[in-house]
């Protein structure tokens, strides 16, 4: 139990190392099998960590000496929230690499490697509370992506790939200062070098800078996710990724910006976090609406689900700007049921892409007849992301709403006037894609999805309705642990 944590961030990567060296000689579906046995191990450390960690705030700890000289540790715990997000993050590495073996045919090692450690190193930002080991994760779960977008990205990959290192890379800078300046300042009153979440936290609670240290912070998570300005890497990075990649950067990446809104953020630096609320709540809603009418003028599919991704992605801002603890349970219910359902829609997309040949939808439809089972399926996921009662994304969006109306009701009135936006360009896209006279000639080439497809896409659907239905074990792990453990083992410095 001790070495659990540790253990989900090591074994994706070795994993995938493995799957990369089972390359070299062993047949071409052996990375892809190494792969999926390395996350089934993973899923049973969760379940064991579910299993025996019960009650709220910090559940798990793990904690070792690094680079003792500069206060650098190895150190990890895990919360609600770190729990729920793990178990996210590995529900949407199960579809990327289960569904990579049709169209990837060029060194499936390295593939299968750069994912697998794209997964650990996400892994490393939920669980890290040495702020220094988590700038590491940080930057470290982008250089693998970078490597599977320069090398089975679209024909605009290069171009692409230089926007997302740009942006993501330069806002990393100014969270590596901020956490430096924490660092410094509580050297300065104490004498002692760290940068132990905990002891960090309580510099960033009293020092007169919080508000400048907490923009830098606040600028990389915001890029992350991403949110309105920040948003303009996006569209084309996800239009231009394989298909594995537009959903790990969908389902799963941009939920660590949103999860370092919530740890490092509105916990660290709750006074200053209260008062950039009202701008952080009004570029919340712009988010949603501006973004809703730029999926409705889109024709290209990836681009209509990405820039509805953003729209979406504002409710979650609202949720922790709100200051609520409704808002918070609100936001991290969107996280997995946005993650989910976009997740879905982008495998979809990539099928679709797959069997004719173009994401255009003005090249597109009467797809129905020919896939029954699968467009029933992108009709599900088209509710789920109108926010249609009864799904998940209905229960995170209508939390954050009811949070947000605590602070303006004027704000909550325009986003959810977003539902409406919404309901535009989702059905248009299903008109355009699944309805209407077959534009592509003939059905039966197109051929009927695969069994790994279906079962992919039928689990998001039962997940998405349990949470739906009944959300209630979510909501009780998404209040996040204390700023000051109760537990010893959680508190105490490693050995030196």
């Amino acid at each position: 139990m001790m070495f659990a944590l540790p253990a989900l961030v090591a074994l994706p990567f070795f994993g995938g190392l493995a799957a990369w060296l089972s390359d070299l000689r062993g047949p071409a579906r052996t990375p892809w099998l190494v792969s999926l046995v390395t996350l089934a191990l993973q899923a049973l450390l969760l379940v064991d960590l579910s299993a025996t960690t019960f009650g709220p705030g910090w559940r798990a700890h793990f904690a070792a000496p690094w680079v003792s000289m500069l206060g650098i540790d190895i150190r990890f715990d895990m919360d609600g929230v770190s729990l729920v997000l793990l178990w996210l993050n590995l529900l949407i590495a199960i579809p990327t690499v289960l569904l990579c073996t049709r169209h990837v045919r060029d060194r499936p090692g390295l593939y299968q490697f750069l994912l697998l450690a794209t997964i650990a190193g996400v892994n490393g930002v939920f669980l890290s509370t040495d702020m220094f080991l988590f700038f590491c994760f940080w930057e470290l779960m982008l250089l693998p992506l970078f490597g599977v977008l320069l090398i089975w990205g679209h024909a605009d990959r290069a171009r692409v790939t230089l926007k997302f290192f740009l942006f993501t890379q330069g806002s990393g800078l100014l969270m590596l200062l901020s956490i430096l300046a924490l660092a410094v300042i509580n050297a300065h009153d104490t004498g002692v070098l760290t940068f132990n979440y905990f002891v960090l936290a309580q510099v960033a609670g009293h020092s007169f800078l919080a508000p400048t240290i907490m923009l830098g912070f606040l600028i990389a998570f915001a890029v992350k996710m991403p949110m309105l300005p920040f948003h303009v890497w996006q569209p084309d990075t996800y239009a231009e990724s394989p298909t594995a990649a537009s959903v790990l950067l969908a389902g799963i990446l941009s939920k660590t910006g949103a999860y370092g809104m919530i740890r490092f953020v509105a916990q660290m630096f709750p006074s200053a976090t209260a008062q950039i609320a009202p701008l952080m709540i009004a570029l919340g809603v712009i988010g949603i609406l501006y973004c809703a009418w730029l999926a409705v003028a889109q024709d290209d599919v990836k681009r209509v689900i990405a820039y509805s991704s953003i729209s979406h992605l504002g409710y979650i801002v609202l949720g922790v700007f709100s200051g609520t603890r409704v808002g918070t349970e609100g936001a991290v219910i969107q996280m997995v049921a946005h993650g989910l359902s976009t997740g879905a829609l982008f495998i979809i997309a990539g099928f679709v892409e797959e069997r004719t040949g173009t994401r255009d939808m003005r090249r597109l439809g009467g797809l129905w007849p020919a896939m029954p089972q699968f467009s029933a399926f992108a009709m599900f996921f088209t509710a789920a992301s109108l926010g249609l009662p009864g799904i998940g994304n209905f229960v995170g969006e209508f939390m954050t709403l009811l949070g947000a109306w605590q602070i303006s009701h004027v704000a909550t009135f325009l986003a959810a006037f977003g539902a409406v936006l919404s309901s535009v360009y989702a059905l248009t896209m299903m008109k355009r894609i699944f309805y209407g006279p077959a534009v592509i000639e003939g059905s039966q080439p197109l051929g009927a999805p695969s069994t790994p497809h279906l079962a992919v896409l039928g689990v998001a659907t039962v997940l998405l309705l349990v949470l739906g239905f009944y959300p209630q074990p979510v909501l009780d792990l998404s209040t996040p642990g204390s700023l000051h453990p109760q537990s010893l083992s959680l508190a105490e410095e490693p050995a030196r």
